[in-house]
């Protein structure tokens, strides 16, 4: 289903930083109202300057579902126009094994990563479908479609995103609103430094910055390259969307070897 954003209002979570951000500028850019949400009111303030358009500024912790229907409410009054699309943005990391995760890391990171997501995407379905029109983008990762090792909880709940949003694409049929998954690679943001690492996963002995800067090395798309990306997939009407030649990677490995896949991606890690 082919869906035209660009001058049309858009709400986006995690707009604090990263991907979020970098949405919120590009939209903004091309003519979208655009609403920004995020836990950190200072960063969010930082995006909100950057907007060269109409802008709606909130602070939301997503985990907070009767805020988040709040939040929708004071959105609905706002709009001049139909909201054209949700994005389902915010996230965060750990890294641990699973004999070492502490759980209440892990409740942490799925009350955002997922019930984030299924709070944003109740708080608004109301509306989209009301006005039959409109599109749902929920952001999962490339470890949506593989396990990775150190890294259960946020696979867990990327997979759960995936699960979720292609349930509620299949309840859409035969409305006019629509929704789409995002699927990341490594993005050059800050999520790494901002996550809950207590130590190094991998038993190297590395510090959190060095942790983090090893992430950078390898990450292969920018922010900007991220938005873009998104934007032109949910107007060509994608119901999945790949960001960054990892994710391509990281897709045809889960489809050709399903249970081998990572062996062939530590050989490929060992080259680097």
């Amino acid at each position: 289903m082919v869906r035209k954003i660009a001058g049309r209002p858009v709400v986006i979570t995690g707009a604090a930083s990263g991907i979020g951000r970098s949405l919120a500028i590009r939209l903004s850019r091309h003519g979208c109202p655009v609403v920004i949400a995020d836990v950190n009111a200072v960063e969010l303030e930082k995006t909100a300057a950057s907007l060269s358009g109409p802008a709606l500024s909130r602070v939301l912790d997503v985990r907070d579902a009767a805020d988040f229907g709040r939040f929708a409410s004071e959105v609905r009054e706002w709009l001049d126009l139909p909201l054209a699309a949700v994005f389902n943005n915010a996230g965060v990391a750990t890294a641990t094994s699973v004999l070492d995760s502490l759980p209440e890391d892990d409740t942490w990171l799925f009350d955002i990563n997922y019930w984030g997501v299924v709070n944003g995407t109740r708080a608004f379905l109301p509306m989209l479908l009301k006005q039959n029109y409109g599109v749902v983008v929920n952001t999962s990762s490339v470890y949506g479609l593989v396990g990775m090792p150190n890294n259960s909880a946020y696979c867990s709940a990327k997979f759960a995103v995936r699960g979720f949003t292609d349930s509620l694409r299949q309840e859409l049929r035969g409305t006019g609103v629509s929704a789409a998954t995002v699927h990341p690679g490594g993005i050059k943001t800050n999520i790494i430094r901002n996550g809950r690492i207590h130590r190094d996963p991998e038993g190297r002995g590395r510090d959190l910055e060095q942790i983090a800067a090893d992430f950078d090395a390898i990450a292969l798309t920018t922010p900007e390259r991220a938005a873009e990306v998104i934007h032109r997939g949910v107007e060509k009407g994608k119901a999945r969307i790949l960001v960054g030649p990892d994710a391509y990677v990281f897709d045809a490995l889960a489809r050709i070897a399903p249970t081998r896949y990572y062996s062939l991606v530590a050989r490929l890690l060992e080259r680097k």
